[in-house]
């Protein structure tokens, strides 16, 4: 099982990290476009500049998954602090463990309840009766971003509670 969450984990990772370079590919080209109509044509597209932004919002959010899986995320203190003993250190990643969780859960609870409870008022329900006015698309599409990317990164910390191993590190021996 352990094993299996890992390879799950490093899967994942290795798709969300396509997609993200997709979605940085897309925001310079069209940002590109848009700055090509606006200073060669006077006449830029309306619809690239809501591309472009959310292609970011979509990046930023796949980056942050991408950070967190390879521990590439803010380390607060490192460099100031020498290196914990190993009985301090499982206590940081318990700590941090219980930081992801305090902030990526009630995110995920909230996309999907509202308030009072029910899924008809929670953050994408009220996303999915708006349209993106430029590109007429339903903005759900968009916000799905959120909550995908904090079940990734719930995922990702799965793993290294299943021993997944961080940068660098020699991988785990898993039975």
């Amino acid at each position: 099982m352990r094993k299996m969450i890992i390879d799950l984990s490093d899967g994942l990772h290795k798709a969300v990290r396509h997609i993200a370079v997709l979605a940085v590919c897309l925001m310079f080209f069209t940002v590109m476009i848009q700055i090509v109509a606006r200073y060669v044509f006077s006449a830029p597209p309306v619809w690239t500049e809501d591309v472009a932004r959310y292609a970011m919002v979509w990046t930023g959010l796949l980056g942050a998954t991408l950070s967190f899986k390879t521990r590439a995320d803010a380390v607060l203190m490192e460099s100031v602090f020498p290196p914990r003993p190993h009985l301090l250190g499982h206590l940081a990643e318990a700590i941090q463990s219980a930081a992801v969780l305090t902030f990526v859960l009630p995110v995920v609870y909230f996309c999907f309840m509202g308030l009072k409870g029910g899924f008809a008022k929670g953050y994408l329900a009220r996303q999915s009766g708006l349209t993106a006015d430029t590109l007429g698309i339903p903005m759900v599409w968009i916000s799905v971003s959120v909550p995908l990317s904090m079940i990734i990164i719930l995922l990702h910390l799965a793993a290294r509670w299943a021993g997944d191993s961080p940068r660098g590190a020699p991988p785990s021996q898993l039975d």
